[in-house]
């Protein structure tokens, strides 16, 4: 159950990140409320996560696909550009993750 809490974390942060962009600097109304209330769910998702998730993996996890689907919508929906050196971030950052689990983080 923990990690279904730990996507919904992810998604809300998602969400609301994406929500802020469209916040143009927190001066439009709704996007705004979108982002505060993202971040409220997502911050207390991950509060409940780590009731059955070590907090190392949980927050990698959250972080990092975080980071990654963050990157992957700007760069497919928002018209960022795509180079090698984000491809290779966002590779480094979901491998880190990966190596954090194997390692035995949780």
């Amino acid at each position: 159950m923990g990690y279904v809490l730990l996507a919904g974390a992810i998604a809300a942060e998602v969400a609301a990140t994406t929500a802020m962009k469209y916040s143009e600097g927190f001066s439009r109304l709704w996007p705004s409320l979108v982002t505060l209330l993202g971040y409220v769910v997502a911050f207390a998702l991950l509060a409940q996560t780590l009731k059955t998730v070590s907090v190392g993996t949980a927050y990698a996890i959250w972080a990092g696909a975080g980071t990654a689907v963050i990157a992957a919508i700007g760069m497919l929906f928002l018209g960022e550009g795509l180079t090698a050196a984000k491809l290779t971030g966002i590779a480094l950052i979901i491998a880190g993750v990966v190596v954090l689990n194997l390692a035995g983080a949780h």
